[in-house]
């Protein structure tokens, strides 16, 4: 949450001390969802409830997002931009955010990091899917010795690539490398977010 200095700091007066834009973006992906604004009490009752709520404009009133539909953002971390006058809200949807159905008002507007994830969720989705349907669930119902086998094997696979210079079957190699070990990471209850962590910890 903002700290007391944080909160003193924001500029209010830029809008006539009314309201700040809030950009929310997924928390994990860094796929931008929407953009919104906040007052005072907006702020406060985002930060007392945990749930992303807004001044809506049109409805003249606080407005948390999902009152209605149910797909709420859970929030992370709210962060002031350099000139304390937007807010960068970082969130866990609970649904799609927009109202037309899509992850993001922005939707199809997605970064490669953004596609990852979703790669993720669909390949953790899988699980308690039909092995003779999808490749992914065959994987799972194999067993983790050979799902770890079969990263054994694309990592072997990616490094022979490398030493022969061959770019294009590296970037084939490469992907199948992370495809696998997503399949892995996801049969051990873990996620790519968590791994990220551990190398963050490890940069400072």
């Amino acid at each position: 949450m903002l700290t007391e200095q944080q909160r003193q700091q924001l500029d209010w007066q830029k809008t006539g001390g009314m309201m700040l834009p809030a950009i929310v973006q997924h928390a994990v992906s860094g796929e931008v969802l929407m953009l919104g604004y906040m007052n005072a009490d907006a702020l406060q009752a985002t930060e007392q409830s945990g749930q992303v709520t807004f001044y809506s404009r049109s409805k003249g009133r606080l407005w948390t997002k999902g009152e209605s539909s149910g797909n709420v953002l859970r929030l992370v971390s709210i962060h002031p931009d350099c000139d304390n006058d937007t807010l960068l809200i970082l969130a866990h949807p609970q649904g799609p955010t927009c109202h037309n159905g899509t992850s993001s008002c922005f939707h199809p507007a997605a970064s490669d990091w953004g596609f990852l994830y979703t790669l993720e969720t669909l390949l953790g989705e899988r699980k308690n899917a039909d092995p003779q349907s999808y490749y992914t669930a065959s994987l799972y119902a194999s067993g983790t010795k050979r799902i770890a086998q079969k990263v054994g094997e694309e990592g072997v696979e990616t490094a022979l690539a490398a030493t022969v210079h061959d770019k294009e079957e590296l970037t084939n190699e490469a992907a199948d490398l992370l495809y696998h070990l997503l399949v892995l990471l996801q049969d051990q209850e873990l996620d790519l977010s968590r791994v990220i962590g551990r190398l963050r910890e490890r940069h400072r």
